[in-house]
């Protein structure tokens, strides 16, 4: 088609100069051997880039209809038209010039200040208008060029990038595949090497970001996702699904990373949840997930284009499936009304026990960031770890490192309901392997590699901004007590001790009222006032919103999750 033909022409806008990228290299952790590699190294400075959802769209043209998926078209008067950087709160892709602006200004202001980069996916426009369908090649054509422009921008620099596949990438049936091989090609800067057999298998891979201490896993979440028809479901009487060869070698990979010491972030596109996933898939994402709590700092997915966070919770397992997983009404509500999402995060919140009677070794955290096409407003996160103590070196049941005496799994989780039939030979009831969890690891405590909270930055004012007058990144939110973002007044007084305060957000990315170290509080920036984000933390937050005293902190998550969005 001619359309096609001229699409490499078009998306010469996205991608840079840079034709030879070598590949990445993971960074390197500050010693003071005097045996030091002969290649220079790259101090740390605890944080990373979490970005999603891109959606470059080469057909967007300015000033024309949404009706139209913003290529054609004048909207109907009274009706936004489509701006030079994007619409805002539509169901239009991102425009060539807010990918470009987006990157251009995380290369300007940020490359010097990150330490890695976790890309959750969907680097394609939507297949949403039969004028121009989409095809597989354009889909290559996209993801090609938002690789050629990740490279450049941070990978040419050392800095580590970790892509995950979208479900608007085409990864939907099992590998080896012509799909696999081509992102084995279009991904090559990004996989490592010894990764790539199992890459061309199934799309997933992991990579040591920080090496021997931190690694990002990258799933292929399509394989779970409960809307391809491709695969199987993840069910145990078929070993060989892609979803369990997945799981299966998720499984090898966390116990290699504890055995190493080292702490493991998980990271795909389709969020893990009973409202995305396969009941079964969903049993083993959150089995594996308590089983090795103690090297899983954090779970990072895109997808949903809002911001929120939820949990997962074993206790919801040991109920019958209309009890504990969302029923299939809200799920089919919930995939055509994100709106819902509101009033399901708050009953989950809801439903957490009192704080005497929360037992942390039943949960993980997953964080899904909101993205940069303007489904809402366009938008990234910095996140903060901590790059300094002493390391957490996991042990065996009983040991110094776990809880003395206490040892549970899966099955024992759900108890007496394995005696039923429905449920005896689902995953539920044969995981047997003990779980690792202790108050000490650090997505328990503050310590190591601890995720220490982040910024959200977004892009108002989109739709008026032109080429003449370009938008500007601000500060949306932060989730750090606003006395966390400078040194102690002490430590500021003390000669030289002040200099030495690592920030956790470099000041010139803050807005001026918060670069003034005596402001202590802020309820437009610093909503939260977390410690820190480990999991303790989330489930207090949540605590907070489902008490009925949490009405105000409700409304600013509700304004957050939907961008100050006034019809939501």
């Amino acid at each position: 088609m001619l359309e096609f033909k001229i699409l490499p022409v078009v998306l010469l806008g996205l991608v840079s100069d840079a034709w030879s990228i070598p590949a990445q290299a993971p960074l390197e952790i500050p010693s003071e051997s005097p045996d030091i590699h002969s290649k220079p190294r790259r101090t740390l400075h605890g944080r990373f880039l979490h970005i999603t959802d891109i959606h470059p769209d080469p057909y967007y043209r300015v000033d024309s209809s949404e009706k139209k998926a913003c290529h054609r078209g004048k909207p109907k008067e009274g009706k936004a038209a489509a701006g030079y950087y994007g619409l805002s709160y539509s169901d239009c892709d991102a425009p060539l010039s807010l990918s470009n602006f987006t990157l251009d200004y995380l290369d300007r202001e940020w490359t010097d200040e990150i330490d890695f980069v976790i890309w959750t996916g969907d680097s394609a426009r939507h297949d949403n208008d039969r004028k121009r369908p989409r095809s597989t090649a354009e889909i290559y054509a996209l993801n090609r060029a938002m690789a050629s422009k990740m490279e450049d921008v941070f990978v040419s620099k050392g800095i580590p990038v970790v892509p995950s596949i979208g479900n608007n990438d085409n990864i939907m049936l099992p590998g080896p595949n012509s799909v696999t091989s081509e992102y084995s090609s279009i991904w090559r800067s990004f996989v490592p090497f010894p990764a790539y057999q199992v890459f061309q298998r199934g799309g997933y891979f992991s990579v040591e970001v920080i090496p021997n201490a931190v690694a990002v896993i990258s799933l292929n979440t399509m394989y779970f996702y409960d809307t391809n028809t491709a695969v199987g479901g993840c069910e145990r009487s078929d070993p060989e699904d892609p979803g369990n060869l997945e799981f299966d070698w998720l499984e090898v990979q966390l116990q290699s990373f504890r055995d190493r010491k080292m702490q493991v972030w998980l990271s795909g596109h389709i969020p893990p949840s009973s409202r995305n996933y396969f009941p079964e898939c969903y049993i083993r994402y959150v089995e594996l997930s308590l089983r090795y709590q103690d090297t899983i700092l954090g779970h990072l997915y895109g997808h949903m284009n809002i911001d929120h966070f939820f949990l997962l919770d074993a206790e919801q397992l040991s109920h019958r499936r209309n009890e504990s997983l969302t029923s299939d009404d809200e799920v089919a509500v919930l995939k055509h009304n994100k709106k819902e999402l509101y009033r399901l995060l708050l009953e989950e919140f809801g439903d957490l026990p009192k704080a005497q009677n929360l037992d942390l070794d039943n949960y993980g955290v997953v964080n899904v960031s909101p993205s940069v096409v303007p489904q809402y407003l366009p938008s990234f996160r910095i996140f903060v770890y901590n790059h300094t103590g002493v390391q957490y070196e996991p042990g065996d049941l009983g040991g110094v490192d776990e809880q003395p005496g206490r040892s549970r799994s899966m099955k024992d989780t759900v108890g007496a309901l394995c005696a039923d039939p429905e449920y005896e030979n689902t995953w539920r009831c044969q995981l047997t392997k003990p779980w690792h969890s202790s108050p000490r690891a650090p997505s328990r405590t503050n310590t190591l590699w601890t995720p220490l909270g982040y910024a959200q930055y977004y892009l108002p004012g989109l739709d008026e901004a032109d080429e003449e007058h370009r938008p500007k990144f601000k500060l949306e939110y932060l989730t750090f007590p606003v006395r966390a973002l400078h040194p102690p007044a002490a430590a500021a007084d003390a000669d030289g001790v002040g200099r030495k305060f690592a920030y956790p957000i470099p000041k010139r990315h803050l807005p001026r009222t918060l670069r003034n170290s005596t402001v202590s509080k802020s309820k437009k920036y610093a909503p939260y006032s977390l410690a820190d984000l480990t999991i303790g933390s989330w489930t207090g937050l949540g605590r907070r919103m489902g008490r009925s005293k949490g009405k105000k902190l409700r409304q600013r998550f509700k304004e957050m999750m939907y961008m100050g969005r006034g019809d939501v």
